[in-house]
């Protein structure tokens, strides 16, 4: 938004929170993008879940991590094929180039919610704050809402016994 005037951020403003009133889950910053964010809803008991997204990168940054009300840990995992098995994982973070979008989804790249306070549900509104890192090392935040939805064949159980951790 650099050289934008008061008047025209105003107006993004204006702009961003009508869309977020209508359902369009929006949320910009000047170098990163992230649309349609949702997060998988959960069973009692279910102690992990996966927020999944597409973002957009206007320059070279990378997913380095993140943070919810909602869980005590927040991480990015990648799902990769390992002798015929699919396996989960943790990774340190997820890049994204220059004018690329990353679309994080069941199956494959998603950031991980980690011992969940209560049970996510369907419908409901939950925060995320995503951090990112420039290429000279700076970081930066997005915070994004994700609505509960469910997750077909996703139920989260290899997540709590450790699978492929």
């Amino acid at each position: 938004m650099n050289g934008l005037t008061a008047w025209k951020k105003v107006m993004l403003g204006m702009v961003t929170g009508a869309l977020w009133g209508w359902g369009i889950a929006v949320q910009a910053s000047e170098v990163v993008t992230v649309k349609e964010p949702w997060v998988g809803a959960t069973v009692v008991g279910q102690t992990a879940t996966g927020a999944f997204m597409k973002i957009f990168a206007k320059e070279r940054v990378k997913l380095v991590g993140g943070s919810s009300p909602v869980a005590g840990v927040v991480e990015i995992h990648e799902m990769a094929m390992e002798k015929d098995v699919m396996k989960m994982r943790a990774i340190a973070a997820l890049p994204i180039g220059a004018g690329e979008t990353v679309e994080l989804k069941p199956g494959g790249y998603h950031v991980m919610l980690i011992q969940l306070a209560r049970p996510i549900k369907v419908g409901e509104q939950v925060p995320l704050r995503l951090q990112f890192e420039r290429r000279d090392g700076t970081r930066f935040e997005v915070e994004v809402v994700g609505e509960g939805r469910k997750v077909g064949g996703m139920t989260g159980e290899g997540h709590n016994k450790g699978g492929g951790h």
